[in-house]
């Protein structure tokens, strides 16, 4: 037998050696050696409701002393039902069937094969191809990962997947176009109507984006009109509109979804993150009733994933629900991320490594250039992302870093505390990147 009791077995992405945990609450987290750390992007901009809530553990004692599991096929689950009731009732009134999965891959994943489902069901089977966008993100398994326009994580796998043809995002700091909105026109999303055109209307199922642009292009908000053109043009050629609020979800924008902002209607939705909050695996999508009693009364839905809708993990999501309604979370980011964007505006102003500030509520970015005038970005190598979050950490603050240029270069970095942050969190998380940027622009001078 193999000695391992003095190293650490497990793997991720990379070799990198982490700090263990050993406590969290709030927004705050604690490693083993004592260590205090600012949760400034709620882990994978999931922590919604933060660290150790207590409304959450009680349901978890609640629910332990009945079951933690069930399988669906056999029998229903009251937390599942109740769930479900309090997503249809606080979601847009024609999404009325909700789908539960574990995770937010899974339910991109769900949404796809729901719709690609729906037109078999409807006798049109040439629809098979979906459109989604370059920059994106929307999931790890190969059917999500076919969606996702972020080159480091696709090229290994291309091979393995079937290519989605893609559209540019709405990036208005880095035009597709090398145009300004809004003398633009809307480009960027008339180029869903040519790809439509271009590949066969008949032969297109829907169109699959981030309401606004998660990890892949920095809390990327399109222009007002942007989906009301998209929208236009899925119904023109009848396809659907999958929007993935995976990460926009439950609050985090500063509604409790960010189709809200626009009144879009979405098709299919697809949830997860913050809907338990990281206290447990979940996530769901939501659909028309027309669209699910098409597939259903065909051949059904031939799809699920075994530990979908179990109890422990919905009654843990009534919680997080429950907290976030209740308490009035959404609002609470929205104020707060006015209060935060407008400090990492004055950070811009001390700093001329940002390029531009954007997001809304507590999704907020900053990207870095090298020049601001030409917006150049910093060369590849210096990995500016990495060295700011390297920086944040050691300051103890958590940032999350990505690249908006196809995963290539152009680096941002996430900021997105919990939706319980305050005013005086908000303000020490400032200060601690104000430190921080300090010490990347003497870095890179």
């Amino acid at each position: 037998m193999n000695d391992h009791n003095s190293q650490n077995p497990l793997f991720y992405q990379t070799s990198t050696v982490t700090p263990i945990v050993a406590r969290a609450e709030g927004i705050y987290i604690w490693d083993e050696s004592g260590k205090q750390y600012i949760d400034g992007c709620s882990g994978a901009v999931i922590s919604n409701i933060g660290h150790s809530d207590p409304k959450v553990l009680s349901a978890v004692n609640k629910q332990a002393a009945s079951t933690f599991f069930t399988y669906r096929t056999q029998f229903e689950n009251r937390p599942a039902v109740n769930l479900a009731n309090k997503l249809v009732e606080h979601s847009a009134p024609h999404l009325t069937r909700v789908f539960y999965v574990s995770g937010g891959s899974e339910a991109v994943e769900s949404a796809i094969k729901l719709c690609r489902s729906y037109f078999c069901s409807k006798g049109e089977g040439s629809r098979h191809i979906f459109i989604s966008r370059t920059p994106s993100y929307h999931g790890s398994t190969l059917g999500a990962l076919a969606l996702t326009s972020y080159a480091p994580l696709e090229i290994p796998y291309r091979p393995l997947i079937k290519s989605c043809p893609k559209i540019p995002a709405p990036y208005c700091y880095r035009c597709h176009y090398q145009q300004t909105y809004p003398d633009c026109g809307l480009a960027c999303a008339h180029a869903l109507e040519t790809t439509i055109r271009e590949q066969g209307p008949e032969n297109v199922a829907a169109f699959v984006a981030e309401p606004i642009g998660g990890a892949s292009t920095g809390a990327l908000v399109p222009p007002e009109e942007y989906f009301a053109v998209i929208r236009g043009i899925c119904d023109r050629y009848g396809i659907l509109l999958i929007l993935d609020e995976v990460m926009t979800g439950f609050g985090r924008t500063g509604k409790l979804f960010a189709y809200e902002h626009w009144n879009v209607a979405a098709d299919i939705v697809a949830l997860s993150k913050g809907m338990a909050s990281g206290y447990f695996p979940l996530g769901a999508i939501m659909a028309r009733d027309s669209i699910v009693q098409s597939v259903l009364s065909g051949e059904g839905f031939p799809h699920g994933h075994t530990y979908a809708g179990n109890p422990m993990a919905c009654a843990v999501g009534i919680a997080v629900f429950d907290r976030i309604i209740d308490d009035g979370l959404c609002e609470n980011a929205a104020v707060m991320g006015e209060r935060l964007k407008n400090g990492l505006h004055a950070l811009a102003d001390l700093f001329p490594i940002i390029g531009e500030v954007r997001g809304r509520g507590l999704l907020t970015a900053l990207e870095f250039v090298q020049d601001r005038e030409s917006r150049r970005p910093f060369a590849e190598k210096l990995r500016v992302n990495s060295l700011a979050a390297a920086m944040a950490f050691d300051e103890g603050l958590i940032i999350y870093p990505r690249r908006s240029i196809n995963g290539l270069s152009g680096d941002h970095v996430l900021i997105a505390p919990p939706l319980i942050v305050t005013a005086k969190e908000v303000d020490e998380i400032l200060n601690r990147l104000e430190t921080t940027l300090a010490k990347v622009t003497a870095s890179l001078a």
